[in-house]
């Protein structure tokens, strides 16, 4: 039996140039946007769904507000924000990420790349985003969220408002971190507005307008 070739593409160090060239096309991509909200949410969630429709009818006001909108590209959740985005008339951008379980970008993104690393992914919708609109979600989304709320409290980026929309879904994750981080002390009751919790896209439009309003 041959002897199989080594295959150096394998190898720690090539993977270097793969991330390099995940930064520096992602840069590029989105060198010209400066006005843009990441909306995260359920990869499962259903066109049926009261999520769905929030998800859409959000981007479509942001969208018709001036942002561009920015999600993983993918079905449910994300797949809402893009039609509402894209039937706006808004910037419908999507960050694929190419997983063992195939993810396809949807039809209603207008531009869009896809990425071998979560974390550089991770990077454009930190980097291009004045906030973070967080809907319903699994894993994925609270894993977002979280990093989101920490990059934020570390002051290792810029603050920016993040946003859970859904009060019935995120309620008992809220009165579960006061019961326990908070009354621990793992988590400061003075840090609990990092992040903001509204039901509807016109309060989570209120947020973010007032948020860099007071920057100025």
């Amino acid at each position: 039996m041959a002897q199989l070739k080594h295959d150096f593409t394998k190898e720690d160090p090539w993977r270097i140039f793969r991330i390099m060239s995940e930064f520096v096309d992602g840069f590029e991509l989105l060198s010209d946007v400066n006005n843009a909200i990441t909306i995260f949410g359920s990869s499962r969630a259903k066109p049926a769904s009261k999520y769905y429709r929030l998800a859409e009818e959000t981007a479509a006001l942001f969208s018709k507000e001036g942002f561009a909108v920015i999600t993983g590209a993918g079905p449910g959740i994300m797949e809402a924000a893009n039609k509402g985005a894209k039937e706006a008339g808004g910037e419908s951008i999507g960050m694929n990420i190419l997983i063992p379980k195939q993810q396809k970008p949807n039809k209603y993104v207008t531009r869009v790349m896809d990425f071998r690393y979560f974390f550089c992914r991770k990077v454009m919708f930190t980097k291009y985003s004045k906030a973070f609109l967080v809907f319903p979600g699994g894993f994925g989304t609270l894993d977002e969220f979280f990093e989101s709320v920490t990059l934020v409290q570390t002051e290792r980026v810029y603050p920016f408002p993040v946003i859970l929309i859904g009060k019935d879904y995120w309620k008992g994750l809220v009165e579960w971190i006061k019961a326990m981080p908070v009354k621990d002390g793992a988590i400061k009751a003075s840090e609990l507005p990092l992040f903001h919790l509204v039901d509807s896209p016109k309060d989570a439009l209120k947020i973010i307008s007032q948020f860099y309003s007071d920057k100025k």
